[in-house]
């Protein structure tokens, strides 16, 4: 049987960071995360890295995400928490190149692997292809067995759902549409944040005819909070299990200047980090992918610093972390 630690290439390394003193008033990120636990063990949450540039560079991006999982890492761990949680970090998947589909089956197997076992997953990505190594992880567990309904929610400047002939970091969503069609149901996708520059007539003609449903970046701003919202109830009431898929180019480009392609208008922080924090308490995720984080791109470690915050928000509005 496969796990979560054998289907890794990378074994994780320690968690280090600010250290203030011991007690719990003064936990941080680092303080919990552990690596040589057992993963069958009781865990809130475990971290999975998928170190890949192969579908941005199949894409034509511009590659250096496969460094991503390290600076969210990095960024997370000093950051300070409300209360003890039971963290485990796997280590990484790492994608060699050409070698995407066997680096997202292996990701699938180790994400299908923890949600077995009722541990949330956070895969820090790599690129958007990311996303459907998730996917497949989600759809090979017993998560959805029963007629539980998945809802994809994707946050993301872009549908990526390019019909190439090989996948890549525009293809995900387009790929999980077709399997779950082979699987005789249609894929439930929704979309916050995307930019008709950014996506072509004939994307918008795909999304439709798979039904999928899409804000723009224009109706997410600070005074759209009501509309947003509404957005995020229906997707809710659409599903039982989610799988939310953040790409960090839904920010403007001053917040995540680091990504493959920068927003020049983007999703405010204040409404990313809004949903995120409802679609935690919803307590429905199952699995959270964070994609598109370049270090070689970023300022001031800018948009590592907006990966992470996103993560910890999630992870503390889940109830693992009881906020005081």
């Amino acid at each position: 049987m496969t796990t979560a630690t054998t289907a890794v290439d990378r074994a994780p390394e320690p968690w280090t960071g600010r250290d203030d003193g011991h007690g719990p008033g003064n936990l941080r990120w680092h303080h919990v995360v552990g690596i040589d636990a057992d993963p069958a063990g009781p865990h809130d949450v475990a971290f999975v890295g998928f170190r890949s540039d192969e579908g941005v560079r199949r894409n034509k991006g511009r590659p250096g995400a496969a460094d991503g999982p390290r600076a969210l890492r990095g960024a997370l761990a000093s950051m300070a928490l409300p209360a003890p949680v039971r963290a485990l970090d796997v280590g990484d998947v790492e994608v060699g190149d050409g070698e995407l589909e066997d680096g997202q089956r292996r990701l699938g197997e180790a994400v299908s692997s923890l949600v077995d076992r009722g541990t949330l997953v956070m895969v820090l990505g790599g690129g958007h292809e990311v996303a459907y190594g998730s996917y497949l992880g989600l759809a090979g567990s017993g998560a959805l067995r029963d007629g539980a309904r998945l809802g994809v929610l994707n946050l993301d400047a872009h549908f990526d759902l390019r019909d190439d002939a090989r996948p890549s970091s525009g293809t995900p969503f387009l790929q999980m549409a077709r399997d779950e069609e082979r699987r005789g149901r249609r894929l439930n996708y929704w979309v916050l944040g995307v930019s008709q520059p950014s996506n072509t007539e004939r994307l918008f003609h795909t999304a439709d005819e798979l039904g999928v449903r899409h804000l723009p970046d224009t109706e997410c701003g600070p005074l759209d909070r009501e509309r947003v919202d509404a957005f995020l109830d229906e997707f809710l009431a659409s599903c039982d299990v989610v799988h939310l898929s953040i790409d960090l180019d839904v920010l403007p480009a001053g917040a995540a200047p680091g990504v493959s392609a920068p927003a020049a208008y983007g999703v405010q922080m204040e409404i990313v980090e809004r949903v995120c924090a409802r679609v935690a308490a919803s307590r429905k995720l199952a699995v959270c992918d964070v994609a598109e984080l370049n270090p070689q791109l970023d300022i001031d470690h800018r948009t590592a610093r907006a990966g992470a915050r996103l993560v910890h928000r999630i992870l503390t509005s889940t109830g693992t972390a009881a906020r005081r």
